[in-house]
């Protein structure tokens, strides 16, 4: 397995766990996170039935890492948001097993989206959202205008990116940005329970499910119920289809294999 400078990445019983490993940074994101980030996700898409993103330390991630360029006059963020940015977060969006962003702390600026462009956001009841882009100058990016109006509606979304003020875990979750916010005893217990339970899962209904819930937003109803009927019949086709219907029908739980 490769080993990597700024995160970790295990991969046991079919779930990739893949930890943000710069603590003394808030596990800030740098060029070379990015870049390790892109090559975990797509080895743990290959390897694993689900993936895990959490953070090392007492932060999920602060966001860019603004020092990472040496002074702000020589960062050109307009190329690293196309060039380093998009291939890191398409590579979660399109990820063909479930995601499952694990927010142990704060999640601040591109760090708050890469949290929210997993399949589900899980977070401590301490851990806190904040679209701070506005603090210096900037507007949200890192997938957040994208993300935000379709999760919290467009009156939240405008408010979290104008004001740029903290989002407790519990309202983000009231407010429909993330799925759920747990007391921090729980916090682990839980999410790696959700994992396990997907880790477990029919994977292909999986993949099929994302891609027409994804799609959905610029389709037409047509198209959708079209979309709907294409990938639904590659599901029947699958051994866990069978598995799921006999396993119903005998009143057992399914022994799902992810094919």
């Amino acid at each position: 397995m490769t080993t990597y400078s700024t995160i970790t990445l295990e991969i046991a019983e079919d779930i990739a766990l893949l930890r943000l490993d710069r603590p003394d940074r808030m596990n800030a994101l740098n060029a070379q996170m990015r870049a390790e980030i892109l090559d975990a996700v797509t080895d743990a898409g290959k390897a694993a039935r689900v993936l895990v993103m959490t953070g090392n330390g007492r932060a999920f991630c602060a966001g860019q890492d603004l020092s990472d360029a040496g002074n702000v006059a020589a960062l050109d963020l307009e190329r690293v948001l196309r060039d380093e940015y998009a291939p890191m977060l398409h590579a979660i969006w399109e990820c063909p097993i479930p995601t499952i962003a694990a927010v142990n702390g704060v999640a601040a600026g591109a760090g708050a989206n890469l949290a929210l462009a997993a399949d589900v956001a899980i977070a401590a009841e301490s851990a806190s959202f904040i679209q701070a882009f506005t603090r210096i100058g900037l507007m949200p990016d890192a997938g957040g205008t994208y993300w935000l109006p379709r999760q919290m509606g467009a009156a939240k979304a405008m408010g979290a990116a104008l004001f740029a003020e903290p989002i407790s875990a519990r309202d983000a979750s009231d407010w429909g940005m993330i799925w759920e916010a747990v007391p921090d005893m729980e916090f682990e217990a839980t999410w790696r329970a959700r994992a396990a339970h997907l880790a477990s899962g029919p994977t292909e209904a999986y993949r099929h499910l994302k891609t027409a819930l994804r799609g959905t937003w610029d389709a037409h109803a047509d198209a959708q119920l079209d979309t709907e009927a294409r990938l639904q019949g590659a599901c029947a086709q699958t051994r866990d289809f069978r598995e799921g219907v006999v396993a119903f029908l005998d009143k057992r739980k399914p022994g799902f294999e992810g094919r």
